[in-house]
């Protein structure tokens, strides 16, 4: 439909590969080697699977990926919020008891929702320019037992 090379199931499932990194952050701390594995076992598939089917648009369909991930990833440290601080998170300096309860949670919930899908975009955009690279240094696609 947007020249992804990879359908809208695909780029969803992918993208729900790194959810499982955000749910264990949020209840509990995760360090060392089991921490690397939720980070980057799911860019390394993503990457991987971008390669291995060749997609003509590698950036876009990372992009996409990645887009996709960082609203995943909104969606989830918004539900696990109340779990995920043991103080809630208030605002400072000026804006310290500046406004509501409520609209204080909203700005910072708003903030921190649109942080997760900048750096779900950003993670998209670095895979894809290695993506990119990548399917480039390969060369053009080739077909099984037909020549060039």
């Amino acid at each position: 439909m947007w020249g992804l090379g990879l359908s809208p199931a695909a780029i969803l499932a992918l993208a729900l590969l790194g959810v499982p990194r955000v749910v264990a952050h949020d209840l509990g701390p995760v360090g060392g080697v089991p921490n690397a594995l939720l980070v980057f076992v799911p860019i390394a598939v993503w990457l991987g699977v971008v390669v291995w089917r060749q997609v003509s648009r590698p950036f876009r369909t990372l992009l996409a990926i990645g887009l996709v991930y960082g609203v995943l990833v909104g969606v989830a440290h918004q539900l696990l919020w109340p779990w995920a601080f043991e103080i809630p998170p208030r605002l400072g300096g000026n804006l310290a008891g500046a406004l509501s309860p409520i609209a204080e949670s909203a700005v910072l919930r708003l903030f921190a929702f649109g942080s997760s899908v900048l750096t779900g975009l950003g993670v998209g955009a670095l895979v894809g320019l290695v993506g990119w690279a990548t399917l480039r240094a390969r060369g053009p696609r080739t077909r099984a037992g037909g020549g060039a």
